[in-house]
C-alpha cells in the first residue's frame, strides 16, 4: 500500500484509551474497530511506526501495530478461548524436559532453566515435574490449573505477545517470565535456545540457521518490547 498520510499522532479518546491518527483521521484495525491502546506509551511506539514508513507502508516493520491489532480483533472477541489456545504448553513445557547426556549439555539444562522453574514455583504457588531424556511426563493438575487461571485473566493486550512468546520459545515459563520482566531479556532467549545453540557448537552452523535464529530473537525481542509497554498501564 502506498503511503497515504503526511503525519501520525496520538490522540486522547472520551473512554480513557489512546488512538492513532493519520492526518486527523482514526486508524482502523483489519475488521474495522478503532485502534484503541491502553495507555500513552504504547500509543506512541504504534505511533512511531506510522511515522517511520517510507512511500509504502510495510506491515512486516510494524510489529507494535501487528499486536495491537490481533489483540482488538482476533483475542477480545473471545479471550478465554484464545487463552486456552496458550495455557496448553505448560502441559508439556520446554523446561520440563532436559537431556539424559551428554554431561555438560545436563549441566547447562539445570543451570539455565532451573532458575526459570524456581521463579515460576514461587510466583504461581505451584510445582513443576521434570523429566530427563524424551519420556513424557504429565504435570500435576493443579499446576495447570493455576498457570491457565493466570494466563486466562491477562488482557488480551498481554495474550497478543505471550502467544508469539510462548510459540517462539516452546514454553509458557519463558514467556510469561518475558511479559513479567523478572529476568534479563537475553538470558530467557538464550535458555530458549539452548538445545539449538549446544548442536550447533557440536556441529557448526550455516548462514540459513543464523539468518532464521536471528529472526526468531527479533521477533521475541519484539513481543517482549509491546509486553513491556502494555505494562505501563499499571506502573
Amino acid at each position: 500500500m502506498k503511503r497515504f498520510y503526511d503525519k501520525a499522532s496520538v490522540e486522547r479518546r472520551d473512554d480513557g484509551g489512546f488512538g492513532i491518527l493519520l492526518d486527523g483521521r482514526p486508524v482502523r484495525t483489519p475488521t474495522r474497530a478503532f485502534l484503541a491502546l491502553p495507555n500513552a506509551a504504547l500509543a506512541e511506539a504504534v505511533a512511531r511506526e506510522w511515522t517511520e514508513q517510507g512511500e509504502e507502508i510495510d506491515p512486516a516493520s510494524m510489529a507494535m501495530t501487528g499486536f495491537a491489532n490481533a489483540a482488538i480483533d482476533q483475542i477480545a472477541p473471545d479471550p478465554a478461548a484464545f487463552a486456552a489456545t496458550v495455557s496448553v504448553y505448560g502441559e508439556s513445557d520446554l523446561l520440563c524436559y532436559r537431556a539424559d547426556g551428554p554431561a555438560e549439555l545436563v549441566e547447562r539444562h539445570a543451570a539455565q532453566w532451573q532458575p526459570l522453574l524456581d521463579w515460576a514455583a514461587a510466583r504461581f504457588d505451584v510445582r513443576f515435574a521434570v523429566t530427563h531424556g524424551v519420556r513424557h511426563i504429565a504435570q500435576p493438575e493443579a499446576t495447570l490449573a493455576r498457570l491457565r487461571e493466570d494466563v486466562a485473566a491477562r488482557s488480551p493486550f498481554l495474550l497478543a505477545p505471550l502467544s508469539s512468546l510462548v510459540g517462539l520459545s516452546g514454553s509458557l515459563v519463558i514467556g510469561l517470565a518475558a511479559v513479567e520482566g523478572p529476568f534479563d531479556l537475553s538470558r530467557l532467549w538464550q535458555a530458549a535456545e539452548l538445545d539449538e545453540l549446544w548442536q550447533a557448537e557440536q556441529w557448526g552452523d550455516d548462514d540459513e540457521a543464523l539468518l532464521r535464529r536471528a529472526r526468531r530473537h527479533g521477533d521475541f525481542t519484539r513481543a517482549a518490547h509491546f509486553a513491556a509497554l502494555v505494562r505501563q498501564e499499571a506502573a
